[in-house]
Parts: C-alpha cells; sequence; structure tokens
C-alpha cells in the first residue's frame, strides 16, 4: 500500500531526483515534495552538454528535462545542502534554511574533480565540464577560435571534448597518464584501438604524460608544463579528470558515506555507521553505492544516464511504500559519442581477467569487446557496432561461459583472448 503522508525531501535536482520524483507521485504519494539543487536551474540532460552544446546545435538552456510542471513540487533552488539532522529530520541549506522531512531521497551526484592547484584552475582559458553553466562557458570559448586546445585527460569526457573539437577544426592535444585512452575503464588493449581512431581524426595523443602544472600571463593560460619537462602552448585547458561524489554534507550525520559514496542496501535505504539501514531515507543516482546482485554483491556507484533513470524510479517507489520485490539490480548501460565514433557498453569491466574481439574487425575500427572474469561474460564494448551489443546483454545477464561459444555473422574465426590491459 503507497505511503500517502508525511513530507518527502529530495536532495538533488539532477536526472535521477526527478525520475524519483515522478514515481513517487505515479506510486500514489499525494503529500508535500521539496526538491533541493545546489544550482539555480531545474533538472536538465546532461549528455547533450559535452556534445551538442558544445557544438552550438543547441543552447545549453534547452537541455531542461521535461515533466516538472507535472510534479506539485515545491522547488528549492541554488542553494546547496549543507547539513543533515536524522534526529530532528532536518535537512540544513547554505542560505540558513532549514527544512524539514519524513522521508529523503539522496540524490546529490558528482561535480567535476577541479585542478590540484587552485590557483592554476582559476586562470582564464582553464575549464570543467560538469553542469550546464560549465557547458555554456565551453562552448562560448570553442566558438572564439582558440589557437590549441588541451584536454588533460583521455577518459569518456575527455575523449568527447577531444573528438568535437576536431568536428570544430580546432587543434586539440589530449594528455593522458595511462597508456591508451579510456584505459581505466576499457582496459588499455581496447583503449589502443580508440586511441587509433582519434589520432586517425587529428588528435594529438600523449599518453603516458602528465601535466605538471599551467602557466598563466596577465591571468590567461598560455602553457602547460609536463612532468617529462616538456611543454605545450595552449589558449583553452579542459580538466577532464573524473568526478567527485558530493557526499560532505552528509559528515556527522551518522550514515555510511564517504568521497566514494553514500552506502545502500539492497533494497534502497541508506546505511548507518553500524551498517543498519535507514528506512526514512534512500539514494539513488551517481552518489549511491549499492550492492550489485548480478557482481556477486560488491558494492559499486555508477555514473551513467540509464542507472540515474532506473534507480531514481526505484528509490521514489521505495520511498512511497510501494514494495519493490526484486533488489536493485539494473544491468549497467553506457554510452559515449565521440565525433563520428559511438561507444556502447553493458556491465561493468572491473575486475576483469580477459578481453576478447567477439564480432566484427577492431582494425577497422568497428567492434564488440567482450570482458570475462573467471570463465564467465561481465561485459560487453561495441565500437560503432550497437547493432550487436543486445546479444551480448544477454550473454552478461546470465552470466554466460567466456569466451561466448558458438557461431554469428561477422564473429571472427578463432576468436582471440587478450589480457584486458587495466592498470
Amino acid at each position: 500500500m503507497a505511503w500517502e503522508s508525511g513530507r518527502v525531501l529530495i536532495v538533488g535536482a539532477g536526472l535521477a531526483a526527478l525520475r524519483g520524483a515522478e514515481a513517487l507521485r505515479e506510486a500514489g504519494f499525494s503529500g508535500p515534495l521539496t526538491i533541493v539543487g545546489d544550482e539555480p536551474h531545474f533538472p536538465y540532460d546532461r549528455p547533450p552538454l559535452s556534445k551538442h552544446v558544445l557544438t552550438g546545435a543547441i543552447p545549453a538552456e534547452a537541455t531542461t528535462l521535461p515533466g516538472i510542471g507535472a510534479l506539485a513540487a515545491e522547488w528549492q533552488l541554488g542553494s546547496a545542502a549543507q547539513r543533515l539532522d536524522r534526529q530532528a529530520r532536518t535537512v540544513s541549506l547554505a542560505d540558513g534554511r532549514i527544512l524539514p522531512y519524513d522521508r529523503l531521497l539522496i540524490a546529490t551526484g558528482t561535480r567535476a574533480r577541479p585542478w590540484a592547484n587552485p590557483h592554476e584552475g582559476r586562470l582564464a582559458g582553464v575549464f570543467t565540464l560538469r553542469g550546464r553553466d560549465d557547458a555554456a562557458a565551453l562552448r562560448r570559448a570553442l566558438a572564439a577560435g582558440p589557437k590549441h586546445v588541451l584536454v588533460i585527460g583521455a577518459g569518456f569526457i575527455g575523449c568527447e571534448v577531444a573528438s568535437l573539437c576536431r568536428q570544430l577544426d580546432l587543434p586539440v592535444t589530449l594528455v593522458e597518464p595511462g597508456p591508451t585512452p579510456l584505459g581505466r575503464v576499457l582496459g588499455s588493449t581496447v583503449g589502443a584501438f580508440i586511441g587509433a581512431i582519434h589520432e586517425g581524426h587529428g588528435v594529438a595523443l600523449r599518453c603516458g604524460r602528465e601535466v605538471e602544472w599551467l602557466e598563466g600571463r596577465d591571468g590567461r593560460l598560455v602553457r602547460a608544463h609536463l612532468v617529462d619537462g616538456s611543454s605545450l602552448a595552449a589558449d583553452i585547458a579542459v580538466i577532464a579528470l573524473g568526478a567527485v561524489r558530493n557526499t560532505e554534507w552528509l559528515d556527522g550525520a551518522g550514515l555510511s558515506a564517504d568521497p566514494g559514496g553514500v552506502d545502500c542496501d539492497a533494497r534502497g535505504h541508506v546505511l548507518d555507521t553500524d551498517g543498519r539501514p535507514d528506512p526514512r531515507i534512500a539514494a539513488a543516482g551517481d552518489v549511491a553505492r549499492f550492492p550489485h546482485p548480478l557482481y556477486d554483491g560488491r558494492r559499486v556507484a555508477l555514473e551513467h544516464w540509464s542507472h540515474a533513470v532506473a534507480q531514481g524510479v526505484h528509490a521514489g517507489r521505495l520511498l512511497a511504500g510501494a514494495e519493490p520485490g526484486a533488489p536493485y539490480g539494473a544491468l549497467p548501460t553506457f554510452w559515449s559519442t565521440q565525433g563520428d565514433l559511438v561507444v556502447k557498453s553493458v556491465g561493468l569491466t572491473e575486475g576483469a581477467d580477459a578481453v576478447a574481439i567477439t564480432q566484427g574487425d577492431a582494425a577497422a575500427g568497428r567492434f564488440v569487446a567482450t570482458y570475462g572474469r573467471a570463465g564467465r561474460c561481465i561485459a560487453a564494448v561495441s565500437v560503432d557496432s550497437a547493432r550487436w551489443l543486445p546479444a551480448h546483454a544477454e550473454l552478461v545477464e546470465t552470466r554466460a561461459p567466456f569466451p561466448p561459444e558458438g557461431a554469428a555473422t561477422d564473429r571472427p574465426k578463432g576468436v582471440t583472448v587478450f589480457e584486458p590491459g587495466f592498470a
């Protein structure tokens, strides 16, 4: 039976928060609903920020998600949560307001990891890319026609920005301390294939290198100095060094939370420092760390669009009193558009001890790589071969033997198994 009374507070105003709020209402909750966001904007879609917004195809303000007006919610935007008091059941905001709750959804997400030196990070021409305002500012800088763009970090965001610069015919150098782009998430074996594609599109790759400091002149970036003693002239630098989960406001609340996320049980309730679930509080999206049933209950925190949607819905129903039934365990999926290169994945590559090209031809730049662990399929990544991914998703969901067996069109004869090349 739906829980219809009391007050629900959602801290965070992104995709997971919006889908959680919608699920609450759809499950029958008709009480007061308040949504808190540190940004002044209503929930917006993040994937277009590193793609269509940077090219100028759409303005940043056009990314607002639909359905906001139908929620009957009170929006408290532009002031971040600073403190959770579980005994008083209140959340304190940076502007001094104190908001009560009967049920609470934590969906505070992540922020871009800043450049280590704050002074250098404030130089004109140095950007991070996470929020709507970040994308709008970087778009203006790219549209002004910089002489050279430096991207620091070759994860998904870094690769997307670098390839987009080539679309705009801008010279760009991508610096990555690992041996290949995307090495941390895909391993260096698959990362090398993707790196070769980017180089073919004119991206200057400097892998195995690290930027030590950024030089400014009159408050503006002019050059980056690398650890090996070399340097690069650049008037734009995009810091793409990953994300930091927004958990600091939970300090002192007695919850099991750290920079890696806030811990949840299998149902979605957050855990206290003694490992006990708080039935009044759930978490969803990037900030939630939960035991994934497909990976033997290993705790994971996922920064995926589809995960924010699915877990937001799950948490909303949980707080509404609509028993979810099974533990949350949606198959992780992800996609990245890097110029004309589309990378999609299912499952989690972490912990893989082997990888094989199981569809297409890596040398031709169109393939599917399947990852195995202890003789089972745990993940698959398609590069410009998304039509083959649903079949591979089934292999992952059923924990099929690795490498996959059976004939298939475009499957290489005599599949070769490689070391995945994780650092």
